[in-house]
């Protein structure tokens, strides 16, 4: 080496740059990635997918939704109904039937509080019984 050049003096690798070799390395990899990624693009026929053949009831049931189908059309009408009954009609019964037999009414079979005690000889409202008097069987030891 000269005594006048760079590498003689210990400057650093780094500062020198890449070599030739390294150089064509580089751009080899550059190449093959930017290949690569192209390869990763789709055409706009892929992916190429064999036919489905749905199963019975999956074939069944892509008939059944069809647009505009009779049966569709049935199901629907059919649903709109229940769904009207439910909400508009039974839901608002149930509550004021509930509402009317254990907050408004007054007779026995309303929600009881405190059950009064029976003693002998009293009558059961509900049906009429009259409780008979107790028997205490004497014991003789």
């Amino acid at each position: 080496m000269a005594p006048g050049s760079e590498v003689g003096r210990g400057v650093p690798r780094a500062v020198l740059g890449y070599t030739p070799d390294e150089k064509l390395r580089l751009q080899q990899l550059r190449e093959l990635r930017r290949r690569w990624l192209k390869d990763q693009e789709l055409s706009p026929r892929e992916p190429v997918l064999p036919p489905r053949k749905p199963g019975l009831v999956e074939g069944f049931w892509e008939r059944f939704l069809q647009p505009g189908g009779l049966w569709r059309r049935q199901v629907f009408k059919t649903y709109n109904a229940g769904v009207f009954v439910v909400v508009r009609l039974l839901i608002p019964f149930w509550i004021s039937h509930y509402y009317v037999k254990y907050h408004l009414m007054a007779q026995p079979y309303g929600i009881v509080e405190s059950k009064r005690k029976i003693f002998p000889g009293d009558t059961i409202l509900e049906t009429g019984e009259v409780i008979p008097p107790i028997e205490i069987p004497s014991s003789h030891h």
